[in-house]
This record gives structure tokens, sequence and C-alpha cells, in this order.
């Protein structure tokens, strides 16, 4: 028997014929070229999801600073205050002192006066010294009325600090709840598992 082979190109029935393999060869083309282009696609859209991440991070990133410099000035302004409160606590202390000297002085002076009928000249030059130190006493009083009107004042600016503080955490907080708002966008659009 002889042995026929069919030519190539022919079609037979168990073999592929070359326009079949060239056809089969463009369709994997086509799906490894179209793969591709998908992960090209996918890597572009990956790019831009981290760059769009980069950027909120980077918003809040200066959003944490905004609030620490706030902060920092807010700390600066009420350590100021403070500091302007213990000198003035510590002039009052001082005119206590005085104020409890002349107390001093004014009871030894009274005190004189049990002897008022053998010293009554001695009585006189006593009272005067009283009135003296009743003075002294008026000018201190009015000194220690300015100061508390002062210490009044600098808890009252303290007060409007801590206020305007509070204000500013609040609109701060408001700023993040409008970044927050493009990353939960993104957080649908590329759930994390």
């Amino acid at each position: 028997m002889t042995d026929k082979r069919p030519p190539p190109g022919s079609d037979s029935d168990d073999g592929i014929s070359e326009e079949q393999f060239l056809r089969a060869a463009r369709s994997f083309e086509a799906i490894i070229v179209s793969q591709i282009q998908m992960k090209d696609k996918l890597g572009n859209d990956l790019k831009s999801s981290i760059r769009v991440g980069m950027v909120v991070l980077g918003l809040i990133a200066v959003s944490i600073l905004i609030l620490l410099l706030t902060l920092s000035a807010q700390i600066n302004r009420i350590s100021a205050v403070v500091a302007d409160m213990n000198i003035n606590f510590t002039l009052i202390d001082t005119q206590m002192g005085q104020m409890s000297s002349s107390i001093d002085s004014m009871v030894h002076r009274v005190a004189l006066l049990e002897l008022i009928d053998q010293q009554t000249g001695t009585m006189d030059r006593e009272m005067n010294n009283i009135t003296a130190d009743l003075e002294a006493m008026r000018t201190i009083v009015a000194s220690i009325g300015s100061h508390v009107y002062t210490l009044t004042g600098n808890v009252e600016s303290i007060s409007a600090s801590v206020s305007q503080m509070d204000d500013q955490v609040h609109l701060m907080s408001i700023d993040m709840q409008r970044m927050a708002t493009p990353a939960r966008s993104m957080e649908k659009m590329f759930p994390f598992p």
C-alpha cells in the first residue's frame, strides 16, 4: 500500500488547515493584546488612585499642621496671660503685706490712746500718723482694685481665647469631614478587603 498524504493547505478530518491555524493565532494575539491593554488601563487607574490618595494625605497633613500651629499660638497667648496674672498676684501679695503692716501700726497706735489723759500731745501726733496710714491704705486699696480689674480683664481675655480656639477646632472638624468625602468616594470605588 502506498502512503497518500494530503498536500499542505488541504483540509483533512484529523489535521488543522493553515487558514484555521492563522485564524487561531490571530484570535490568540487579539486576546493577548486586549489583556495587555486591560492591564495598562488598570495600571493607569491604580496610579491615578495613588496620586489622589497622596493628595488627600497631603491635605490632611497640612490641616494637622495648621491645627498644631493654631494650638501653639493659643497656648502662647494663654501662657502670656497667665504670666501677667502671676505678676498681678505678686503685686497684690506685696500690697496685702503693706496693708497688714499698716494695720499692725494702727493697732499699736490705737493702744497708745489709753494714755489720753496724760499724753494729749502724743495722741495728736499719733492721730496724724494714723491719718497718714489711712491715706496709704486708701492708696493701696485703690491699687488693689485696679489690679483686680486688670485680673478680670485677663480672665475675660482667656475666656475669649478659649472660645476662639473652640471655634477654630469646630471649623477644622468641618474641614476634615469635607476632606474625608473624596476618600470615602474612593473607598466605594476601590473597596479594600
